[in-house]
């Protein structure tokens, strides 16, 4: 199977991303010097065995005069207690290990999952949200693993080699430089693995993204799938997803394999040697039986690592290729910057007072090859005023909303807000917490959180008790349909609200809004999709919320413009008509032909519920 593979040359090496990840990881950088000393400990701790094996042949058991058992009782009591020195050493290692890493990845986790939100709202629609779920959970998670196991692995292996080096050259360097030359091949061979490991478990990585996407985006339309009989078909592309990854994971592993492999022929290789030469050596009488029989031990120290240094690498590789899947989502410059955190401008605040709105000759392309879905709009809204924006799918109203709240910016012109008697301040200058406290935005579809009736509320204000939270039902006149719920105001919501219609997850998206007391609030139309009972809750519901305020409603429902102070006719990304609903129906244009379309599709619909 051939493999797509990316391009190495814009991919910075495996050392360089990780050098770069911990200067983004000071809890981690911190908790080093400590867990190296014991590293170094326990590693210098594994050699005492080998000389302790020689000190007892050639001066214990060897002594003139016969074997000296005080020798080799301190010798051995000595060699004991170093082993408990160094087991102790060792549990300290991993146990800091495992706390500096976690708290270093959970800093990159929190990082990492506020900078996807940080990302506009067209970054976020082209990436699948489950890819973007597994830079947070899963590739973090292959870089814990790492940390934690490999790193531990890495640090004892280090240390443990450079030991057993030194001191094998102390006893014998021939012998040493028999070890050295049958591991030089194996020295070459890792470091053309690393780099097809590092391609490899980059796909992989990808291919994890891939398949938590597809199973994200079949479990979130499950009733789709299932109203519509596709199950065999959504099954298919999760198949293939898995089948996907199944053959990644297969050629990463080939590749792992490789270097398990040749790491266990050089060793083999170099025990061969090891034997045949130490002999030689022996029998010349160049060195003593402990040292010989000591140095098998040291060799043991040394290959070991050397052994591991397979599994090592292949997890690194793996870890690696997540954490550039990481960084790659942390260095994505977001499109809507906030000016309080960005050093090169300055932050200002919205005037206090209700607001208005203001466009100057704004253009927004959601693409540079596409064509305008906003083109040259320049007008203003004053403050207080209830306005409807209507127009056909794909007219460019849905991109009005989203320039006023500052989910987009535009690619040319200025949003402004505030008001004659208060100034205007340009949108991109705004605090995004100025911005978010005096400009909300209820969408269509009243998104919940997993959570209760009032503590979906609470998000517009934090720090309400639930009877505040049913008191603003109330205000509302909503506390009928609160009562009927079966816990009130603590009844759960489920998952995305599921537990709710769509009607009653509007309910709460309104009272949401009110709680927030906005200035400026902005409606993709709540009435659109619900049935005439609802409807008039909601309606009444939107009164409360909009007196005094002003309100920009994305009209699906032309009974929204009829009730609105003006009108704003918005058509392939022009505002072609303004006025009132009284102005605009009786005169040949898109209104009075919308609201006639309008009128003859609902002339079936029944009576709303009293």
């Amino acid at each position: 199977m051939t493999l797509a593979l990316p391009d190495e040359d814009r991919r910075e090496g495996a050392f360089r991303t990780l050098a770069r990840g911990l200067r983004m990881m000071p809890e981690f950088r911190r908790g080093l010097p400590v867990t190296f000393l014991l590293a170094l400990l326990a590693t210098a701790g594994r050699v005492a065995v080998p000389i302790a094996v020689q000190q007892v042949i050639d001066r214990g058991l060897g002594a003139e005069g016969g074997p000296d058992l005080d020798l080799v009782t301190w010798v051995v009591a000595g060699c004991a207690l170093v082993v408990v020195v160094t087991a102790v050493a060792v549990y300290r290692m991993n146990v800091r290990l495992f706390k500096t890493t976690e708290t270093a990845l959970a800093g990159l986790r929190v990082r990492a999952f506020r900078h996807v939100h940080d990302l506009s709202v067209l970054h976020q629609q082209g990436e699948r949200r489950g890819s973007l779920v597994s830079r947070v959970t899963s590739d973090v998670d292959q870089l814990s693993q790492f940390m934690q196991w490999g790193g531990v692995l890495g640090l004892v292996s280090m240390g443990q080699l450079a030991v057993a080096t030194v001191v094998m050259a102390i006893y014998s360097w021939q012998l040493t430089l028999v070890v050295l030359v049958c591991f030089v091949p194996l020295g070459i061979a890792v470091r053309w693995f690393a780099k097809r490991l590092a391609i490899v478990y980059g796909i992989v990585r990808e291919r994890v993204g891939d398949l938590l996407a597809a199973v994200a985006e079949s479990v979130v339309g499950a009733p789709t799938v299932r109203a519509y009989g596709v199950r065999a078909r959504t099954a298919e592309r999760i198949d293939a997803a898995i089948d996907r990854h199944y053959r990644a994971a297969v050629n990463a592993q080939k590749v792992a394999v490789g270097v398990f492999v040749s790491g266990e022929f050089a060793a083999a290789f170099a025990n061969a040697a090891l034997v045949v030469v130490g002999v030689y050596l022996g029998l010349a009488g160049d060195i003593t039986a402990g040292t010989l029989v000591a140095f098998l031990f040291l060799v043991t120290l040394f290959v070991a690592p050397v052994q591991t240094a397979s599994e090592v690498i292949n997890e690194a590789q793996n870890a690696v290729a997540g954490f550039r899947r990481v960084l790659d989502i942390i260095d994505t410059e977001p499109d809507v910057r906030d000016p309080a955190v960005d050093a090169d401008t300055g932050a200002t605040h919205l005037p206090e007072g209700v607001l208005g709105v203001r466009f100057e000759h704004v253009t927004f392309r959601y693409s540079p090859d596409a064509r305008p879905a906003l083109d040259d709009v320049d007008l203003t809204i004053e403050p207080r005023r209830r306005v409807a924006i209507v127009g056909e799918t794909g007219s460019g109203k849905t991109t009005f909303a989203k320039l006023v709240t500052r989910l987009m910016d535009p690619v040319d012109g200025r949003v402004l807000l505030g008001s004659d008697a208060l100034g205007w301040v340009p949108l991109r200058d705004v605090a995004f917490t100025s911005l978010r406290e005096r400009v909300v935005m209820v969408p269509q579809d009243g998104f919940l959180f997993d959570a209760t009736v009032a503590d979906n509320v609470r998000y517009g204000r934090p720090g309400m008790s639930d009877d505040e939270v049913a008191a603003a039902f109330d205000e509302l006149g909503l506390t009928a349909w609160v009562e009927g719920l079966q816990r009130g105001v603590a009844t759960p919501v489920g998952q995305r609200g599921d537990s709710l219609s769509a009607g009653e997850r509007q309910l709460v998206a309104v009272a949401r809004a009110y709680v927030a007391d906005p200035d400026l609030l902005v409606l993709d139309e709540a009435t659109s999709a619900v049935d005439p009972a609802t409807e008039q809750r909601l309606t009444r519901a939107l009164d409360t919320l909009t007196a005094g305020r002003t309100t920009l409603t994305i009209a699906h429902r032309l009974s929204t413009a009829e009730r609105a102070d003006e009108i704003l006719v918005v058509d392939g990304g022009h505002v072609v008509q303004r006025g009132t609903h009284a102005e605009l129906v009786g005169v040949d244009g898109t209104y009075a032909r919308l609201h006639a379309s309008w009128r003859r599709s609902s002339a079936g619909e029944p009576e709303p519920v009293g």
